[in-house]
């Protein structure tokens, strides 16, 4: 089968998650990527848990890939760099701006090495700007931004979202997005491209609704205000009997009417635009009432957007999923192996499902030119 990414090299210098990630997307869909570690190894080669020996975290991000090391620092390292790049299509990397350019590996260079080369540079605030070498996690980008202070639970209880949202839908995503949009462009003129990726500038994606009552209003929705997380009745968490929480999306009047219907809620309260309170009030005593496995049955039924919270172990076992193909292919050898990372890429430009490699630790005497 031929992949559309068949043919093109990616030399990814980025370690951790957003971009590793990211060239893990275009290794599925047929690149080959060389990943530059420095001497030793990069961190996330030291993440537990393990697993045959190695980080199953890493293992799990760089699957088929191919790992060289290289002391950038050295003259030795950047020459060998140099020349892994002059091969290559795309070059990836993470570092704080002007890292790459101290190390004589910035744009400028390598472009005029290699004028083709789509050189994609993922950072937390971007390449230009008061904050670009500011130091930032995942935590800092949705905390910056505003979008974490639209849900952060309470002084009691403050709650992290349970995903890496600018690691992967402000660093992975858009660097894969832009990266495809740049081989489009070079296809049709020629050109490479820079690719100025900055984590925190997604976030404002995520908070289109937030911004668009704030800009209309002239007053932005504070903690737990918007419709989405926590502002209605009928979009939110709502513990049964037994512990388990029931999520509930019933937006549109249908879905709603619906599952009040089913919960029995007295028609007086149904109307949440007059007395939102009232109305979570009924909802959550009236779920309160059953445990989630009394209720698993019944909701189905009611077709009404509400379903029981299924934790990881399960959904993973879940036969829809399953049906779907997610975990079919695999990473690892025949001595032992797990599930690869599910990424979103049509099954049509993947390798047919099966088990592929981790990059093994380098030689250090043959691949590092340091």
């Amino acid at each position: 089968m031929t992949q559309p990414l068949s043919g093109l090299t990616v030399v990814d210098f980025s370690t951790l998650l957003p971009g590793p990630l990211a060239t893990l997307m275009l290794a599925e869909a047929g690149a080959a990527v060389i990943k530059v570690e420095r001497p030793g190894g990069e961190d996330l080669r030291r993440y537990p848990p393990f697993f045959a020996g190695g980080s199953a975290p890493f293992a799990l991000l760089n699957r088929g890939k191919r790992s060289v090391f290289i002391d950038l620092k050295s003259d030795a390292g950047r020459e060998r760099a140099m020349a892994l790049v002059a091969e290559a299509d795309i070059v990836v990397e993470q570092f704080r701006p002007g890292v790459m350019d101290r190390l004589g590996l910035g744009f400028d260079t390598l472009s005029a090495a290699n004028p083709r080369l789509i050189y994609c540079a993922i950072s937390g605030y971007g390449q230009s700007g008061p904050r670009a070498r500011e130091a930032g996690h995942d935590v800092n980008y949705i905390g910056r931004t505003g979008l974490l202070g639209l849900s952060w639970g309470s002084c009691d209880h403050p709650v992290l979202p349970p995903a890496q949202i600018a690691d992967i839908g402000g660093g992975t995503f858009p660097a894969v997005i832009n990266v495809l949009l740049a081989l489009l462009r070079r296809e049709r003129t020629g050109e490479g491209a820079f690719l100025d990726i900055a984590m925190s500038d997604a976030m404002f994606t995520f908070s289109l609704f937030a911004q668009a009552a704030g800009t209309v209003s002239g007053r932005y929705p504070g903690n737990g205000e918007v419709l989405l997380s926590g502002g209605s009745p009928r979009y939110g968490l709502y513990p049964a009997r037994c512990g388990t929480p029931i999520c509930v999306g019933a937006l549109e009047d249908h879905f709603w009417t619906r599952l009040c219907t089913v919960l029995e809620i007295a028609v007086d309260v149904r109307d949440d635009t007059r007395t939102p309170d009232r109305s979570r009030q009924a909802v959550a005593a009236a779920i309160a009432g059953r445990t989630a496995a009394q209720w698993q049955p019944i909701l189905a039924a009611a077709d009404c957007c509400a379903s029981v919270l299924t934790p990881l172990a399960e959904a993973m076992r879940d036969p829809h999923f399953i049906a779907r193909g997610l975990f079919d292919h695999s990473v690892g050898d025949e001595d032992g192996y797990l599930p690869a990372t599910v990424v979103p890429i049509d099954r049509q430009f993947r390798d047919a499902p099966g088990i592929r490699p981790a990059p093994e630790m380098p030689d250090a005497n043959a691949n590092d030119a340091g």
